[in-house]
């Protein structure tokens, strides 16, 4: 990175990506590969970072080299998290599967449409607070009754209700609710 800072007005976004891509791409990658212990994965996820950047409309400008390289990490361990998380979905998905007689296996098209209503479900979950994720999954994933979800939680049936409604909320703001609802209707695995 070059010894001055340019006020973003001063110089391309394109130009301060560019930049920061000859200046940090090799160590982010560097750093990625040693927390993922792939280099596939490294490469694949510092790009990702980049592009994060490029699309983000945030005004960012960074006053020295650890400041751009702090940005940097904390973009690509937000990546990591996410990556890891798909990863979990998709093993415990699998698990699913292998458990499961073949014959009773979904289409390909059917198992990625069930691995992206996981991951939205997650994402969802996951933005909520712990109360009400934990309320949803309850009484949605475990199927108990609003009472039983409340015995469990130390709260009341009302409570466990208003919980409930929020997660629902989170489900139809990501229109997962439809794809779920689209897959209640296969045959359970």
């Amino acid at each position: 990175m070059s010894s001055s800072v340019l006020p973003l007005s001063e110089v391309s976004l394109t130009d301060s990506v560019e930049s920061l891509y000859c200046d940090h791409h090799s160590w982010l990658q560097r750093w990625l590969h040693h927390r993922l212990g792939g280099a596939d994965q490294a490469a694949d996820l510092a790009q990702d970072t980049f592009v994060r950047l490029l699309s983000s409309r945030a005004t960012w400008q960074f006053s020295s080299p650890g400041q751009a390289r702090a940005y940097l990490r904390k973009t690509a361990q937000n990546l990591c998290i996410n990556l890891w998380r798909r990863q979990e979905i998709e093993q415990a998905w699998l698990d699913i599967l292998a458990a499961a007689p073949e014959t009773f296996y979904p289409s390909a098209e059917r198992q990625a449409m069930i691995l992206q209503a996981l991951e939205e479900i997650s994402t969802m979950l996951s933005d909520l607070p712990p109360k009400a994720a934990k309320a949803f999954t309850l009484a949605v994933i475990c199927e108990m009754t609003d009472d039983e979800v409340g015995a469990e939680m130390g709260i009341s049936g009302r409570m466990v209700r208003k919980y409930v409604a929020q997660a629902m909320l989170g489900c139809i703001s990501l229109h997962a609710c439809q794809t779920v609802a689209e897959l209640r209707q296969e045959p359970q695995y």
